[in-house]
């Protein structure tokens, strides 16, 4: 057995080239996928690079004013960092200024056009029926086709989503695209008629009078549904403004071609604070492909199964409810049965980033608060170059002094160190940026010091092997058998010592935001790599070294000089005393 193990160490010791192969071939593939990729550099945050600024008041309900407090800010900001760092690692910065303002700044280099959509839509969320829907342009919505038509069904049934996927064309709305404003305000009125399903909150909602005319609340819809031009962005951002969550309202929403439709929506039957959660989920078993899953509360479970089970018993499109976020319909899916298990998915035409936006807006769209976009404007660094280049001059000359010191104290040694650092950096360098368009990763000031103080952890680790393997030499061993019995204990002190500083940086990361989790996810990155380097590079290459005759014959400039190192004398194995010759007796 003893022969067996010393005969796989010396094998696993002679072919360190296995290593240095592996981590070239790394470096290479990484380098590839990094100009394949077309970012060659990386990202930078808000405050090297500049981004855009978003400045939004909460704007409280009619005689809520006690409703902005610290609490529901405090909820506000985790809400939109949630929806902004959901389209990646972003580095957006959210926070609170003043007792109602909350400014967003999002790095140059994200779509910031769909941050300000993730952030500025987080207001109410309501499940309203359907009473009546049209393309914006007059025409009549697509009809869809039996295999086709969506609908909302309990989780596991299949089910396909008809939000902006599909359009819908209810008997309410006209057909002909010529139609005039007051052939629109009587199918409106016909609608509201037919439509028996108002929400359980509903008990002032406004409906047609005895004589069969429209009632004065019904004519201000018809009225503001005729003149509703949703193909126009001033119009699309006041429709139904003022409605409360118990009278009907006007609202507009996109189809998957492209196109706006307008609805008459009822009054709200489900909040959005009625949704527990929301997920994308790629659905195999029954082959829908990516679906959005609910999950309502116990009260939510009630109020979804009083309206679906109304909803199921008419026709297009007043089987239909619309998902409602800050007043734009985001999802309008038919329903086909009450849906009581508390429990719903609604599938369709989605892929992945379609589902999983949905799915955010449910799951994050619902705010004690609204917020009202008071000023959107770009900023230049808040640092700048010039404060960058100080940092990055900082950062050489610091590296500098660890360079001379490990020359004037390591000699010959110095040069490993010196190159596995150079490895590490080029490493490092090349992961921040893929991960730039891969996660979102922004590279900002507290990030360029992460990478800085790593610097010491990794010559920390050099450090701590040379150490041993010059104990080993100066008790007395040359320079091959030193390398590797230097080599477990090392091993374990760095393991042990790079554990600690991963688990400060992703404790640190969980429970900070903004600019200190860049400096955590880089001190966690960069100790990773310290890890691999001086495994896959700096152990080889010193055992390579050790064959070398200016290493292994102890140059005085190798930093391996025994006499330099005060070594014992060579170790050398005695012989055994033989024992006293036994004398025979006569």
């Amino acid at each position: 057995m003893a022969a067996l193990k010393k005969g796989r160490n010396a094998s696993a010791t002679s072919k360190p080239w296995r290593s240095l192969a592996l981590i070239l071939i790394a470096i290479v593939a990484l380098t590839g996928g990094m100009f394949a990729s077309g970012h060659t550099t990386p990202r930078l945050g808000i405050d090297l690079a500049g981004g855009t600024s978003i400045t939004l008041a909460a704007v409280p309900e009619a005689g809520q004013e006690s409703a902005i407090n610290k609490t529901n800010m405090d909820t506000a900001v985790s809400i939109m960092e949630r929806r902004v760092n959901g389209l990646g690692v972003s580095e957006a910065e959210v926070q609170t200024q003043g007792d109602r303002n909350i400014i967003v700044n999002i790095p140059k280099g994200t779509n910031s056009k769909q941050a300000r959509e993730q952030v500025g839509t987080t207001a109410k969320l309501y499940f309203r029926p359907v009473i009546a829907t049209e393309l914006a342009g007059g025409g009549a919505a697509p009809q869809p086709s039996a295999t086709g038509e969506p609908s909302a069904a309990p989780s596991g049934d299949k089910a396909t989503d008809g939000a902006s996927q599909e359009a819908t064309d209810g008997s309410s709305a006209s057909a002909d695209p010529s139609a005039s404003a007051t052939t629109q305000g009587r199918a409106v009125t016909d609608a509201l008629k037919a439509d028996e399903s108002p929400s359980p909150t509903d008990k002032a909602s406004p409906s047609p009078s005895a004589t069969g005319g429209a009632s004065d609340p019904d004519a201000k819809l018809q009225a503001e549904y005729a003149k509703l031009d949703c193909t126009k962005e001033s119009v699309r951002a006041t429709a139904g403004d003022g409605a409360k969550a118990t009278q009907s309202t006007v609202a507009c929403g996109q189809n998957s071609e492209g196109q706006w439709q307008k609805y008459v929506l009822g009054p709200a039957a489900v909040d959005g604070t009625d949704v527990d959660e929301a997920d994308a989920v790629l659905n195999t078993t029954s082959g829908a492909g990516w679906t959005v899953t609910m999950k309502f509360t116990g009260e939510g479970s009630k109020k979804f199964a009083d309206i679906t089970g109304q909803l199921a018993q008419k026709q297009s499109p007043q089987n239909q409810f619309a998902i409602v976020l800050d007043g734009e319909v985001v999802s309008d899916p038919y329903v086909r049965q009450a849906l009581t298990g508390g429990n719903a998915e609604i599938s369709g035409n989605f892929n992945q980033q379609s589902a999983q936006e949905l799915a955010n807006m449910l799951s994050y769209g619902a705010l004690p608060l609204t917020f009202r976009e008071d000023s959107v404007t770009t900023v230049t660094a808040a640092l700048g170059g010039e404060q960058l280049q100080a940092g990055l001059i900082a950062g050489a000359i610091g590296l500098a002094l660890v360079i001379l010191y490990l020359l004037f104290y390591y000699r010959g040694l110095s040069f490993i160190a010196i190159a596995s650092l150079m490895v590490s950096a080029a490493l490092t360098y090349v992961i921040m940026a893929l991960l730039g368009p891969t996660i979102g990763f922004a590279l900002n000031l507290p990030a360029v010091c992460g990478a800085i103080v790593a610097i010491g952890i990794t010559a920390d680790s050099f450090i701590v092997y040379f150490e041993r393997v010059r104990d080993e030499i100066r008790e007395g061993r040359s320079l091959r058998p030193s390398v590797e019995r230097a080599w477990p204990r090392a091993r374990r002190t760095i393991l042990v010592s790079d554990f600690v500083s991963f688990l400060a940086a992703a404790v640190l990361f969980v429970v900070t935001v903004g600019k200190v989790q860049g400096f955590a996810f880089t001190l966690g990155l960069t100790t990773v790599l310290d890890v691999v380097v001086v495994f896959l590079f700096t152990k080889p290459l010193l055992t390579l070294m050790a064959r070398r005759t200016f290493f292994a014959s102890g140059h005085k400039w190798s930093g391996l000089d025994p006499k330099a190192l005060g070594a014992k004398p060579p170790l050398r194995r005695t012989r055994r005393p033989s024992a006293p010759a036994q004398t025979k007796e006569a």
